[in-house]
């Protein structure tokens, strides 16, 4: 036993070496394989009439006008334009070239290439045994704080241009997330919360209001009917102010009456059930008192709108993963209570807590904010940045370290969008919401976007290899591209980090359309001297050919070649 175990760990290894030994022999077995049929060909040349062929071949094509050749370099130049423009739109829409994807997808197994999938997501530990790599939950999809509404405000952005500001994977999380935080189990369902169940998931916007009223009908203090209202029907956020506080009113007249049988505690089926509900009604409450703060926030009432969020945040502190406290740092940066936004994020901004460009680029704005107005570059190179310059550009570089999408949108290198309803963290959706909501306490501290400016870039130069080694966080996340595509609208050009290089094939084809088209250009222009320049190419290329047959031809016996041919 201890001998057939002690031979085990050498099993893997001799199987490895021989696996290694027959790759490293493949490639010459197939170059000797080719040269073998090369020499055969030039054996076998008579028997073939390969000369006679060739022959024939040249007499043809001498036959044909410089037209043919004009049309054959028109339609090669066509065809791999056409390939050229579908390949750039493939890769400004998928971000990937289609035949790499195709080579590697299909092609690729056919031809023997396996990838190594079992040490792609493993690594050896110290004492020999393998480990999961640890999974940081970075690719997943939050629901945005600020989210707009969509009946006062999406609805208003497609009625003026015609589009759509939402995609439908986003409209899905979010119907996703109003089903789970509203209805929970579907075996303690009410007859009209059935009914708004099926609401959340209609993908007609008249569709949801119509089951909203059937809801409303079964029930008239169905808090959930009330808030779908407020969410799509309502026009203006007064409209949307009034519905809302029509379902906080049906929202907690059903809190009270669960709290009320809770206390009786007679059975304890009855119990569980009641409590269930009552957890569901609270998670109701809660969304809809933080919606009427974010209405206070937008009709102007800031003060009434931050005491509102504090109250919420100190009645219910176990909800921290709706991020009220994102609200409430937008809100005093309005009111320009900047010692309140400090002690939020003493708070939040803390090592053991998930970070969001919120937090990260608030705290940089604070740290901006104490020098921006003094700073500048030509003096800085002079002098040396000072203790309060180096930590804000530290700070600077924290946050463009954790989303490097943010700086293009608060310099307005690139143009705003209206916000997703759920945004990816360190992705292109959390960068639209963040600089859609803080642009303007960005421009309001003065040189604050100034000292952006000259400092955001440099935290490229601490990360070269962003996917591979973080210098403050974890490396960054290579799937938010694709997340963000989901998330974001057509029309919105995705941003990308770390950006990509084109990939070959859309080089290859532009430089193919590119030739081709120059060689039916002179060729319908001078086609007696593009005939003299393309005899003199290939003669030039095959030559060394022709010598390497005359010295094959020397170097072996005569006899052996006519007895090979007679063969």
């Amino acid at each position: 036993m201890a001998d057939s175990s002690g031979s085990n760990p050498q099993s893997p290894g001799f199987t490895e070496k021989l696996k290694s030994w027959l790759c490293w022999s493949w490639t010459y077995i197939c170059a000797l394989w080719f040269a073998m049929v090369l020499t055969m060909v030039y054996v076998l040349r008579s028997p073939l009439k390969l000369q006679e062929t060739v022959n024939a071949a040249s007499v043809f094509l001498n036959t044909l006008t410089p037209k043919f050749y004009v049309a054959l370099t028109g339609t090669s130049s066509l065809i791999s334009g056409l390939i050229l423009i579908f390949e750039w739109w493939y890769f400004r829409k998928y971000g990937t070239s289609f035949i790499e994807q195709v080579s590697v997808s299909h092609l690729r197994p056919l031809l023997g290439g396996v990838e190594n999938s079992s040490s792609a997501g493993l690594f050896s530990s110290v004492n020999g045994d393998t480990e999961q790599r640890s999974n940081v939950a970075e690719c997943k999809v939050w629901r945005n704080p600020l989210n707009l509404f969509r009946g006062a405000e999406y609805s208003r952005y497609t009625w003026v241009t015609g589009k759509e500001p939402l995609t439908y994977y986003d409209m899905n999380l979010s119907a996703q997330d109003h089903q789970t935080f509203f209805l929970g189990d579907t075996q303690q369902l009410r007859p009209e919360d059935s009914v708004m169940q099926k609401a959340w998931r209609e993908r007609n916007p008249q569709a949801r209001i119509r089951a909203a009223y059937q809801a409303i009908e079964l029930n008239r203090e169905c808090a959930a009917a009330y808030v779908l209202l407020a969410e799509e029907e309502a026009t203006t956020i007064t409209e949307a102010e009034r519905l809302f506080k029509q379902a906080l009113k049906s929202g907690m007249e059903l809190s009270h009456c669960h709290t009320y049988v809770l206390s009786t505690q007679y059975l304890t089926l009855l119990f569980i059930t009641v409590a269930f509900t009552a957890g569901k009604d609270t998670n109701l409450v809660v969304y809809i008192k933080r919606r009427l703060a974010m209405c206070a926030r937008k009709l102007g009432r800031i003060k009434e709108a931050v005491k509102m969020m504090r109250d919420l945040m100190k009645e219910f502190p176990l909800l921290g993963m709706l991020n009220i406290h994102e609200n409430l740092l937008e809100a005093l940066l309005e009111l320009q209570a900047y010692a309140d936004v400090q002690a939020v994020l003493a708070k939040y901004d803390d090592i053991s807590l998930p970070k969001s460009a919120t937090i990260c680029y608030t705290s940089a704005l604070l740290k901006a904010r104490a020098v921006s107005d003094k700073f500048s570059p030509e003096a800085a190179s002079r002098r040396g940045l000072s203790t309060a310059e180096m930590n804000a550009v530290e700070a600077i570089h924290r946050a463009v370290e954790f989303n490097p999408h943010v700086p293009k949108y608060l310099l307005e290198m690139k143009s705003l969008i209206l916000p997703p309803e759920h945004i990816l963290k360190r992705g292109d959706s959390e960068a639209v919401a963040y600089a859609f909501f803080h642009l303007q306490h960005w421009k309001r501290a003065e040189g604050a976007l100034n000292l952006l400016h000259c400092t955001w870039e440099g935290t490229f130069r601490i990360i070269p290899y962003p996917l591979e080694k973080g210098h403050l966080f974890y490396p960054y996340p290579g799937c938010t591209e694709t997340a963000d595509r989901e998330l974001l609208p057509s029309f919105h050009e995705v941003s990308v980090y770390p950006k990509k290089e084109l990939p070959f094939f859309i080089l290859f084809t532009a430089g193919l359309c590119s030739f081709c088209a120059m060689l039916a250009m002179l060729t319908h222009q001078f086609p007696e001297l593009m005939g003299v320049f393309v005899k003199a190419f290939f003669s030039t290329l095959f030559a060394p050919l022709g010598f390497f047959a005359d010295k094959m031809e020397s170097f072996m016996p005569s006899c052996l070649w006519h007895q090979l041919a007679n063969v």
